[in-house]
């Protein structure tokens, strides 16, 4: 057998037996100037750590199984080294799913894009994932991570979802709303995560579409400076996660419930310098849906945006509507939204909106926005709706009535060109929204009352 340096570069790193610097360690993180006491962030430092180019294990530009081949065995050999750096070189590499390992950076060179598989089949066998605040068995996100440590995706690459197939699965027919009813049904009866498998049998035209990004149940994470466009579905989803760095990435994503970042059940979450253009909310924080997230009863908390700009989004920040394990400490400030400049313009509707429903349960607690400035608004710059149901409504019946108390939420130093309300509060009669306080909001032009609030009590305007 012939030996190229190719395969005596990944032999070595295979094995461990490269010779080049290991080196790993955490940092930490202060979040400076928080209107709650926020504990630093832990999070990965890669500098100096081996390098894994894919090209050494075997990826050609050409060939989706090569290089999905090779992405695998370069996660693998650093991940086996004791951390390292999987190097994307310039370029379009065509890939299935990624599924990173602890201690591993994907590192994405500038004028790097991993152009992922359009066809569903690629994205098989399920993995352990979830479908708006549901645990269930479903196609693979385009990249996955499952209780690791230590992961980052950095770089000045592009990460592409190709969207032939997802987009027509955008649609609700028949069997998509069924089998979302049978999902429900079996987070009621208790029936354990794996076993909700919704990708076969009699839910194989079910079409719950997958995340771009889901880290399920990791530690310490960095996700820097890439640009992803399009998502089959939210495009970054932590899920149960702590101490989350999302810095300077930038967001395209215009189809179907295409959130920008969605930190559910996630703490120490730190969100700056970001740029959103998306076809859904920019960021929605959530904490699970009924049983499921009654049963994890983990909140979504101290969750820090800053300095980012919205070119669309249905919200700057939405609280809910999955927020059966509560949702606080929560800070948005000094960012903008503006889509003037922008050829596919979203409806803006509000700046926080607070969603929830007699279903939910949770709590939403001392959530803060400020400095921030909106260049025209549909709606409020803050706003409370206690009955968003959407298709649920008419789907499933009420099997547990459990009102989510909000309490808490400060909106301050905001310029808006034009908004219908600057606040329209509506509470529960049995259970009002507590505890407001709007400051310093100029908006240009009111297509409405000003304040519009029904049951909220103590509101300092």
């Amino acid at each position: 057998m012939t030996l190229t340096r190719r395969s005596v570069l990944a032999a070595a790193a295979l094995s461990g037996c490269a010779t080049a610097g290991a080196s790993f360690r955490t940092q930490s993180l202060k979040v400076e100037g928080t209107p709650f006491d926020m504990p630093p962030l832990r999070l990965p430092v890669f500098d100096g750590a081996r390098r894994f180019a894919i090209t050494d294990f075997g990826a050609q530009p050409g060939s989706q199984a090569l290089t999905s081949a090779a992405l695998a065995r370069a996660i693998r050999a650093a991940h086996e080294a004791g951390g390292g750096i999987v190097v994307v070189p310039p370029g379009v590499w065509p890939t299935g799913p990624v599924h990173l390992k602890s201690r591993v950076n994907l590192h994405l060179e500038a004028d790097a894009t991993l152009r992922f598989s359009p066809d569903p089949a690629d994205y098989l066998p399920a993995v352990l994932s979830s479908w708006e605040g549901l645990e269930c068995m479903i196609h693979s996100p385009l990249v996955y991570a499952h209780e690791c440590e230590d992961i980052a995706i950095t770089g000045a690459g592009t990460l592409e979802a190709q969207m032939d197939m997802w987009t027509q699965w955008f649609a609700r027919p028949r069997a998509h709303m069924d089998a979302l009813v049978a999902l429900y049904r079996m987070s009621v009866a208790g029936v354990p995560a794996t076993e909700r498998r919704m990708t076969d049998g009699e839910f194989i035209d079910a079409h719950l579409r997958p995340p771009f990004l889901h880290f399920n149940r990791c530690r310490r994470i960095r996700i820097e400076g890439v640009r992803i466009v399009n998502s089959p579905f939210w495009t970054l989803h932590p899920f149960l996660c702590e101490d989350v760095l999302i810095r300077g990435v930038s967001i395209r994503a215009h189809g179907h419930n295409n959130d920008g970042v969605d930190p559910e059940m996630s703490q120490r979450v730190l969100i700056e310098d970001c740029t959103f253009d998306q076809g859904d909310d920019a960021i929605s924080v959530k904490s699970g849906r009924e049983r499921d997230g009654w049963a994890l009863a983990t909140p979504s908390r101290h969750i820090v945006m800053r300095r980012c700009k919205v070119l669309n989004g249905h919200q700057l920040m939405a609280i809910g509507s999955e927020l059966a394990g509560g949702i606080s400490d929560v800070l948005v400030e000094d960012c903008e939204v503006d889509n003037r400049a922008s050829t596919h313009k979203v409806a803006l509707n509000n700046l926080l909106f607070v969603k929830t429903n007699e279903r939910r349960g949770g709590y939403v607690r001392n959530i803060h926005l400020r400095r921030v400035k909106a260049h025209k608004l549909a709606g409020s710059v803050l706003d409370v709706d206690t009955d968003v149901l959407y298709q649920w409504r008419t789907l499933m019946p009420t099997l547990e009535k459990r009102l989510t108390p909000i309490e808490g939420l400060f909106v301050s130093d905001v310029e808006a060109g034009e908004a219908k309300h600057i606040s329209r509060l509506r509470g529960e009669a049995s259970l009002p929204v507590r505890g407001v306080s709007v400051k310093r909001v100029k908006v240009g032009k009111l297509l409405a009352d000003a304040h519009d609030h029904r049951n909220a009590v103590e509101v300092s305007l």
